[in-house]
């Protein structure tokens, strides 16, 4: 978008990636609104095999790797740091963290088996179907507000109405 990409319309998964266009002036902010928004599931694979009943149980012995969506990169991630951190959570359990690059990519990892439990959002954890277990009622909780806009480039690429004869 910054460097002319012809877009209109901008949808982000977190708000800090709408706040750089901002920034920027990309985006026309009085179209600004939020479209959706989303939670946090802690998620198992299928069968549960590490037995993992809430975020106290991440800490257990037979929980050895925990899929996240890396928090630098990935809007997910970035929630859910911030809700362990708020919890107290982060720190005793970020030796087993595996990092991933996307909330799709912990969903693979989870309906592989190839982690003991992973966060991921609620609607990604639906999409898992079977392969996955989520464990909603010890989960994080609400991820955001998933915000939408109209870039202000769009307005320069509308074509006027035609005039109507007098």
């Amino acid at each position: 978008m910054e460097k002319g990409a012809p877009v209109d319309v901008f949808a982000s998964a977190d708000q800090i990636n709408h706040g750089h266009g901002v920034e920027k002036k990309l985006i026309d902010v009085p179209t600004r609104v939020t479209f959706a928004q989303n939670s946090l599931v802690l998620t198992v694979p299928a069968g549960n095999p590490a037995k993992v009943k809430d975020l106290a149980s991440l800490k257990a012995a037979a929980v050895k790797r925990v899929a996240v969506g890396n928090p630098e990169t990935v809007p997910a991630g970035r929630y859910t740091k911030a809700a362990l951190v708020k919890l107290g959570e982060w720190d005793p359990i970020a030796s087993k963290f595996v990092m991933a690059e996307s909330v799709r990519q912990v969903l693979d990892y989870l309906s592989r088996g190839e982690v003991d439990a992973g966060f991921v959002y609620g609607t990604d954890a639906k999409k898992g179907g079977e392969k996955v277990e989520g464990r909603g009622r010890n989960s994080p909780g609400k991820a955001g507000q998933l915000p939408i806009a109209v870039l202000t480039a769009a307005a320069t690429r509308r074509t006027p109405p035609p005039s109507s004869p007098s």
